[in-house]
């Protein structure tokens, strides 16, 4: 657990205490995606000290977050224990609620492949994929590419470029559906700020091959709406 203490008996202040500390979520949220060794890590956060790399892992794992242990063909390696797990809800409830103050990107902020993949869990709507067809993309956003594959409830998503780690899973076979390339203005489809077509128009996105139309299940499949009034509960 991290020194710093708050000196008050409360949830909240534990729950900070354990990943309040800066970049403890960032590692959080990667290892929500999977499996991680060390370099790993360093490759997902590149502007983490190594130094406070090293710190907030140790300071995870004291505080029952995070283990470290081996596995085939990878060496040691990083993962959520089952208590961190039950973070996930968490980590994508504050990826809502951040999404309405994203803004535009900084000339220095980067996309990562983790932090794509966590920001397509985030918005993905469950409740939308189930009474639509089955449905596969390619998506590339800077030097990132995902297949991103939907089916009922199921989301499935493997990381194309950079290279997955060794414990990225296995790849899919075959080709998608649509494969489309797109900047930051990506959040504009996702925040049903413009529509598809209006994406291709603005050139917020463009369609590599595939299926277009696919544009339209993507958009109704992965969607946030910025205000929150979507998550209203009367």
């Amino acid at each position: 657990m991290a020194s710093r203490s708050y000196g008050q008996y409360c949830g909240v202040t534990t729950a900070v205490e354990l990943i309040g500390e800066r970049w403890a979520l960032l590692i959080v949220r990667d290892l929500l995606v999977g499996p991680r060794r060390y370099t790993d890590l360093k490759l997902g956060l590149p502007k983490i000290p190594t130094n406070i790399l090293s710190t907030r892992l140790k300071e995870l794992q004291e505080g029952g977050v995070v283990r470290r242990v081996p596995l085939m063909n990878c060496g040691l390696v990083y993962e959520l224990t089952p208590y961190g797990r039950r973070l996930e809800p968490v980590v994508l409830a504050l990826g809502r609620w951040g999404f309405a103050q994203m803004g535009d990107p900084a000339p220095e902020d980067v996309v990562t492949a983790d932090s794509l993949t966590m920001a397509l869990r985030t918005a993905f709507r469950a409740d939308a994929a189930a009474d639509l067809p089955a449905a596969d993309y390619e998506v590339h956003v800077a030097d990132v590419a995902l297949r991103v594959q939907v089916d009922g409830t199921e989301l499935r998503i493997a990381q194309l470029a950079p290279p997955a780690p060794p414990v990225g899973g296995a790849m899919p076979d075959g080709e998608a559906g649509l494969v489309f390339a797109a900047g930051p203005g990506i959040r504009l489809l996702i925040s049903g700020e413009v529509t598809p077509a209006e994406a291709i128009d603005r050139e917020v996105l463009a369609v590599v091959s595939g299926d277009a139309t696919l544009l339209e299940r993507f958009a109704a499949t992965f969607h946030i709406d910025p205000t929150g009034a979507s998550e209203l509960v009367v």
